[in-house]
């Protein structure tokens, strides 16, 4: 039984594991607590995505889809082994199992069969999207099973937990298969050799880079409150298509739409690929700088 690890706490751990780390947007208050309770935590819980490619597996797992809001986990682990935060509390990964199970985790006994669906997951797991197809074919990089097992080893070494807390979704609610492609008791056994030593220590941090990288087509939109859009409206000035009264200023607006439109207007786009929503190339094209 544990306090959730706080935003700050859960980096600093991932990192002084030797993890390279990338804040995904606003992860640090992308969560679920409207909707239910976050915490005690007991255990960590390890997906697969059935997606492939970093950027879309992130931005899927950010905002979550139709039937499933996001974040669809705490992190995604890319086949390169950077791991991408992507919430921060209560997020829709774990869904209901079984409470024999977590009773096991929270004893740090062996698993039971998971046979039931009758508790509440979200609540008590930190989980881990792993990008991967799920079919038992896509192949799982050496670099990408470190970064598992370093990641489930961080969040451990944090709470004081032992290997026994670390699951897969399989073992937890009835019908699951993820992870396919290696086996969670030789995960395990990964991560309580590294919880006998000492951490790797903190991985040179990357450069951080000169422009702002494509939020996502689904950033842009009403209520939106970020200094990237204070950005992105400053460099559309500089390009001649500004179309605001005052400003720019960090609140997403119709003055934005309408300036962002007119750069893709600028750059050839017609119709509906001119509607003033940003997309990855015309983004790329106007250089934002990183913020």
């Amino acid at each position: 039984m544990a306090t959730p690890l706080s935003a700050d706490k859960l980096l600093k751990a991932l990192r002084d594991e030797g993890l390279h780390v990338v804040e995904h947007r606003s992860w640090r208050t992308n969560n679920r607590n409207h909707k239910g309770s976050w915490g005690p935590t007991h255990g960590v819980m390890i997906h697969h995505t059935v997606t492939s490619g970093t950027s879309s597996s992130v931005e899927l797992c950010y905002d979550g889809h139709s039937a499933l809001p996001g974040p669809l986990c705490h992190g995604v682990i890319a086949k390169d082994g950077t791991v991408h935060l992507v919430g921060n509390g209560r997020a829709n990964h774990a869904g209901l199992g079984d409470d024999d199970v977590l009773r096991a985790v929270v004893a740090e006994k062996a698993l039971p069969p998971d046979n039931e669906a009758n508790t509440d997951g979200n609540r008590h797991f930190y989980g881990f999207e792993c990008v991967n197809l799920g079919d038992g074919k896509d192949p799982w990089p050496a670099a990408q099973l470190l970064a598992i097992e370093r990641a489930a080893a961080a969040v451990c070494r944090a709470h004081g937990w032992s290997e026994r807390s670390v699951i897969g979704h399989l073992e937890w609610q009835p019908g699951k298969v993820d992870p396919r492609g290696f086996s969670m008791n030789g995960m395990r056994g990964r991560v309580a050799k590294r919880l006998g030593g000492a951490p790797d220590g903190p991985s040179d941090p990357p450069p951080k880079p000169k422009y702002e990288p494509f939020p996502g087509a689904a950033f842009f939109k009403t209520g939106r409150n970020s200094a990237i859009v204070t950005a992105m409206g400053k460099r559309l000035v500089a390009e001649g298509c500004g179309r605001y009264t005052v400003g720019p200023g960090p609140a997403w607006s119709e003055a934005d739409r309408k300036s962002y439109a007119a750069w893709q207007r600028k750059l050839g786009y017609t119709g509906g690929d001119a509607d003033g929503i940003p997309g990855k190339s015309s983004w790329d094209r106007l250089k934002v700088p990183n913020v």
